[in-house]
């Protein structure tokens, strides 16, 4: 039996809970760890958990029978309790984004292989069919390789979104739309196609004057042989989120989309539809995903506890997504094409770098304990 501890009892935690409470028979919460312990007690009654309540993660550090801390807190303290936890001996998963600097990226990877512990970074949405088919059908080869991709990471929140304490300045939620809210598409296209050579992207604010980050966020993306854009945004209302990959002889996309053309003798396109249902099996017939979104993951997590196997999403796949969306913030702060690697002497590779670098649209004005009410976690990628 895995005991559980999590750490951070807002909005995101009730995704992470549910998920623990339908393996009844291989763990079990037994901790829950909040700076308000009234948020906790409260989740502790809706859910009928055993657990004690804390209100500072480092009264379980000495506590022998927790073998895994979730956090889900606020971005800026997500490295410092991951590594407290870690150096305490306990196994870690991390809500996204995995940190709010390289730097720290770095020293949870540290924390991680001196402790021999596992380091687990939430991007639930790999766990999710329609991206685990479309992942499966690039690296079939079946459409060919990649000439262009296009990635919407189109979401859309009220004005008093930014008034929740935390969010809205770059010192605790470390950035905008483009980290707390791309970040899962930004996982995404790496996990398929990798990190790129070169960034170009333009950072601004134009629907949320009570924040100092960004809530639209375009950019270039320059790969060997091929370029992606990607767009962040809270304005746009429908949330319409997907990816769609050009490929050299047909389009595939997320959610499920197809279409293969072949060149005439003139150079137009001819509809390709042997290839298009050649493709479309393809993918009718790829293993079915057992357990989807936060569920899959956490499953996953637990499996590689009990069994001692690698974690499906690590700490580099976490800090791989951070490089991305730093560079990102590099270029729209600059002016300027952003070339990757970055490395620990680019004054964005800290925190203190970022925070003296990067644009201040507005002021935050407000600074709400809490909110009510439910949340939305994107798109299923189904039509």
């Amino acid at each position: 039996m895995i005991h559980v501890a999590v750490v951070g009892t807002g909005s995101i935690a009730n995704a992470h809970v549910q998920a623990y409470l339908k393996f009844p028979e291989r763990c079990r919460i037994v901790a829950l760890v909040d700076i308000v312990p009234e948020k906790a007690q409260r989740m502790k009654e809706r859910y009928g958990l055993e657990a004690q309540v804390y209100d500072d993660h480092e009264k379980i550090l000495p506590l022998t029978d927790i073998d895994l801390v979730d956090v889900c807190t606020p971005p800026y303290v997500h490295a410092s309790i991951s590594i407290n936890c870690l150096r305490s001996g306990k196994n870690v998963v991390c809500e996204k984004p995995m940190a709010a600097s390289l730097e720290e990226c770095d020293a949870m990877l540290r924390a991680r292989d001196e402790s021999g512990k596992k380091l687990s970074i939430i991007a639930q949405n790999r766990f999710r069919q329609p991206i685990a088919d479309l992942k499966a059908l690039l690296d079939s080869g079946l459409a060919g390789p990649v000439r262009s991709a296009q990635v919407d990471s189109f979401w859309w929140r009220g004005h008093c979104y930014y008034d929740l304490w935390w969010r809205g300045t770059w010192e605790k939620e470390g950035g905008g739309c483009t980290l707390n809210h791309a970040v899962h598409h930004i996982d995404m296209l790496a996990w398929m196609m990798g990190l790129p050579e070169k960034v170009t992207s333009v950072l601004a604010n134009v629907a949320h004057d009570n924040a100092e980050v960004e809530d639209l966020s375009a950019s270039i993306l320059q790969y060997p042989g091929a370029l992606a854009q990607l767009t962040a945004s809270v304005v746009h209302h429908g949330e319409e989120q997907q990816l769609v990959f050009q490929c050299e002889k047909a389009k595939i996309a997320a959610p499920f989309a197809c279409y293969a053309s072949n060149s005439m003798g003139n150079g137009f396109p001819e509809r390709n539809e042997a290839l298009e249902k050649q493709i479309a099996d393809y993918a009718a017939a790829l293993p079915r995903v057992q357990w989807e979104g936060h569920d899959g993951q956490l499953e996953n997590v637990l499996t590689a506890i009990e069994t001692g196997c690698d974690v499906a999403i690590g700490g580099e796949d976490g800090r791989r997504t951070i490089e991305l969306i730093t560079a990102i913030f590099k270029s729209g702060a600059v002016g300027q094409t952003v070339a990757l690697p970055l490395s620990k002497e680019d004054p964005f590779y800290t925190v203190e770098g970022i925070m003296q670098n990067v644009p201040h649209f507005y002021e935050k004005t407000t600074s709400a304990q809490e909110f009510g009410g439910e949340i939305t976690l994107g798109s299923n990628y189904r039509k």
